[in-house]
């Protein structure tokens, strides 16, 4: 027979066992309170402590617990954690200036292997040199110390983010003529006496290497309803080469040119000039914006260009501003649409699978437009 306890019978008025029931059900309360709630409410029909323990799956410790705050505090008390004040901090200001220093720093730059830190391998170079340093309440510093230190200066030193620097000293300016000639394009399309016989095309060109052609080992299953909601698709794969694509985007009337070739040297790209060449009237000029790539500006280029003097008109992107080249918009497109999750049979299947989507690209052309101009007025 359990022995009855000797502590008080718990007396819960209406609204008190209102919200304990409350707690109970809720989806939101934290664990430990709803733990609490049942052990009161346990106690609260029978006040005996082996039952209670039993019915609620904990501890008899934790019973005596929470019923002894219940008993003392309130019942709202019983519910929370007791505030407590944390220790004195025992790492002084000097310490953590000392360990913000060292993270700022390489490791490889204090005779280590690593370029980058952890936490684990800072809080050990810490408990090593800390003593030595002078700061001797680091002599025990663990991962967790290290990161309450490093978050309070929002530091981050296991980490890398890229940035690109500007190498280009007239980049500003060629930022500049560059947004000039999408805004000209942008008032002759807006404006309702523009000349249908154009004088003056503006097409962006840009490469796009290393499209790889993947060849599945086994063959995808099809979706089925209410079994298989997706694709299904053997996570092997084989590779059949790599393919560049040339392109050009005309900014009048979205028109796309594009080549599918193994390689993008300057033999290449005059096949894409060619294209272009030959679609737009003889009378006319040709405006290209493109990088600063070997193969736009090479011998065998400045040839062909020779050939057809006066007709292609070069207006070079900043060296590292390819993002202002609108080409890279239609990649973009390409990736999102008929290249995502592509598997082909061989390489020329890969070209062909790409000459399809350009045409139906064409099909239903989109004039991509440059908008934002706030650069030009600064």
């Amino acid at each position: 027979m359990a022995r009855k306890t000797k502590r008080s019978i718990l007396l819960l008025k209406d609204d008190q066992l209102q919200e304990l029931n409350r707690i109970i059900r809720t989806r939101t309360s934290p664990a430990q309170e709803i733990q609490r709630a049942k052990i009161l409410l346990s106690y609260h029909g029978n006040p005996n402590i082996s039952k209670v323990a039993q019915d609620v799956e904990v501890a008899r410790d934790t019973v005596y617990k929470c019923i002894d705050k219940a008993l003392e505090m309130g019942v709202e008390s019983a519910l929370k954690d007791l505030y407590h004040r944390p220790k004195d901090p025992t790492i002084t200001m000097e310490a953590k200036a000392w360990l913000v220093n060292i993270a700022c720093c390489k490791p490889k730059d204090l005779g280590m292997a690593a370029e980058l830190w952890t936490q684990k391998a800072l809080a050990g170079y810490a408990r090593k040199h800390a003593t030595q340093a002078g700061h001797p309440s680091l002599s025990r510093a663990g991962k967790a110390t290290v990161n309450r230190i490093l978050k309070n200066q929002t530091l981050q030193p296991h980490k890398v983010k890229y940035y690109l620097e500007k190498r280009d000293p007239a980049f500003e300016s060629k930022m500049k003529e560059v947004l000039l000639v999408y805004q000209e394009v942008s008032l002759q399309k807006d404006s309702p006496n523009m000349d249908d016989k154009k004088q003056l095309y503006t097409v962006c060109v840009d490469e796009k290497p290393g499209v790889q052609a993947l060849a599945n080992v086994a063959p995808d299953l099809p979706p089925q309803p209410n079994q298989y909601p997706q694709i299904a698709r053997d996570h092997e794969y084989k590779r059949l080469g790599t393919a560049s694509i040339l392109a050009g985007i005309d900014l009048h009337d979205g028109h796309v040119f594009a080549q599918v070739q193994h390689r993008h040297r300057s033999r290449e790209f005059i096949e894409l000039l060619k294209e272009i060449d030959a679609y737009y009237p003889l009378n006319a000029q040709i405006r290209i914006i493109l990088d600063n790539h070997s193969s736009h500006i090479s011998r065998e280029t400045r040839a062909y260009l020779a050939t057809r003097p006066g007709r292609f008109i070069y207006v070079h992107t900043p060296t590292h501003g390819s993002w202002l080249n609108l080409a890279e918009t239609l990649f973009g497109k390409m990736a999102r649409t008929f290249l995502r999750h592509m598997r082909v049979s061989s390489w020329d299947d890969l070209k062909k699978r790409i000459v399809l989507g350009v045409q139906e690209i064409n099909e239903q052309p989109v004039v991509h437009r440059w908008r934002k101009f706030e650069f030009l007025t600064n």
